[in-house]
C-alpha cells in the first residue's frame, strides 16, 4: 500500500473506444438504452424470484436471481463510464476509482464464471438425475454454493487488484481502453510487469479453463440424455434450450480468453471483445435465461393478479422419464 500511495499519478484518463465523431450521439443513446434495459430486465427477474414463493425455493431460480444481481453490477460498473466516452471533453477517473473498478469487475466477473458452472451442474442433475435431484440439489445447498462463488470471486478480484496496483505509476496516465482493466493499466506501470502478466495468465486461465471444462462436461451428459428422448418435438425443445445456454456461455468465455489468455499485443480488437462480457451479455442474459421461461411468465402474472396463473411446476416429465419439471428448462 505504501507504493500505491507514493505514486505520482492521482488519476487516469480513459481514452474509450474509437468511433466516428458523427456517431457520437447515436452511440451514447444506444448504450444508454442498453444500460436501462439491462437494469430493468434484471431487476424484474430479481423481484419476481424474491416475491414468488414457488420460484425462490427452487435452486435454478436462486442462481438466476444471483445472476441478475451480477449483471446489474457489471453493467453499472462499466457502461456509464463507457457512455462518458461519447461526451465532449476528457473525463478522468481518480486513482482510487480505477482500483475499485478493476476490483469489482474481476470480482463480479469471476463470480459469474463460477455461477455459470453451478447453473450447468444444476441442469445436469435436473435432466440426467431427475429422481435424485431433490436430494442432490436443494435451496439450502444452492445458497451455500452461491456463497462460495461470491467468496471465491472476491478473493480473485482482490488478488488481481493488489497485484496490479502494487506497481508504481508515474506517467503517462492515459489508459487506452474504456475502463480500468489489467492489460491496459499494466502498460502504464513504471516497473517490470512480467510477474503480473504470469499471475494474471495463470489465475484467470485456471478460472476460465476449469469452469468452461466443467460446463462442457455437463452439457455433454445433457446432450446424451436428450438423445434418449423418444419424441422429435422433445428433442428439438431441449436442444433449443441447451443451444441458447451454450451460446451465452460461449459469448461470455471466448472474449475473456481472447483478452487475457494470449500474448500482449494491445490489439484494438480487445475493446470490441470486452463489450461482450461487460455490456452485451448482461443485456442478453434476462432474455435467454429467464424472460422466455414459462414459469417466470406465470410468476409475473401471479404478481399482477392475472387469470390463469396456477403453476404446474413439478407435474411434467423430464427428458429421462422421471417425475421432475422439465418446463423450467424447455421453456427458457
Amino acid at each position: 500500500m505504501e507504493r500505491i500511495n507514493s505514486t505520482l499519478l492521482t488519476e487516469f484518463i480513459l481514452t474509450g473506444i474509437p468511433y466516428p465523431p458523427q456517431l457520437r450521439t447515436f452511440l451514447f443513446g444506444f448504450f444508454l438504452l442498453i444500460y436501462i434495459l439491462t437494469q430493468l430486465g434484471n431487476l424484474l427477474i430479481l423481484i419476481t424470484v424474491c416475491v414468488d414463493r414457488q420460484l425462490h425455493a427452487c435452486p435454478m431460480y436462486i442462481f438466476l436471481g444471483v445472476l441478475s444481481i451480477i449483471d446489474m453490477g457489471i453493467s453499472s460498473i462499466i457502461v456509464p463510464r463507457l457512455m462518458m466516452n461519447f461526451t465532449l471533453g476528457l473525463k478522468p477517473i481518480p486513482f482510487g476509482g480505477c482500483i475499485a473498478q478493476l476490483y469489482f469487475y474481476h470480482f463480479l466477473g469471476s463470480t459469474q464464471c463460477f455461477l455459470y458452472t453451478l447453473m450447468a451442474y444444476d441442469r445436469y442433475l435436473a435432466i440426467c438425475r431427475p429422481l435424485r435431484y431433490p436430494m442432490l440439489m436443494n435451496a439450502k445447498l444452492s445458497t451455500l454454493l452461491v456463497a462460495g462463488a461470491w467468496v471465491a470471486g472476491s478473493m480473485h478480484g482482490a488478488l488481481q487488484a493488489i497485484l496490479t496496483f502494487r506497481l508504481p505509476y508515474c506517467g503517462p496516465n492515459q489508459v487506452d481502453y474504456f475502463f480500468c482493466d489489467i492489460p491496459a493499466v499494466l502498460r502504464l506501470a513504471c516497473a517490470d510487469t512480467s510477474v503480473n502478466e504470469l499471475v494474471t495468465f495463470v489465475d484467470i486461465g485456471v478460472v476460465v479453463a476449469s469452469c468452461f471444462s466443467l460446463i462442457l462436461l455437463s452439457y455433454i451428459q445433457i446432450i446424451q440424455a436428450i438423445l434418449r428422448i423418444r419424441t422429435a418435438d422433445g428433442r428439438h425443445r431441449a436442444f433449443s434450450t441447451c443451444g441458447a445456454h451454450v451460446t451465452m456461455v460461449t459469448v461470455y468465455y471466448v472474449p475473456c480468453a481472447f483478452i487475457y489468455l494470449r500474448p500482449e499485443t494491445g490489439s484494438p480488437l480487445d475493446g470490441a471483445a470486452a463489450l461482450f462480457p461487460t455490456a452485451i451479455t448482461p443485456f442478453l442474459n434476462p432474455l435467454i435465461y429467464t424472460l422466455r421461461n414459462q414459469e417466470v411468465k406465470l410468476a409475473l402474472k401471479r404478481m399482477i393478479g392475472g387469470p390463469g396463473t396456477k403453476s404446474e411446476v413439478g407435474k411434467d416429465r423430464s427428458p429421462t422419464g422421471g417425475p421432475f419439471t422439465f418446463t423450467i428448462y424447455s421453456n427458457v
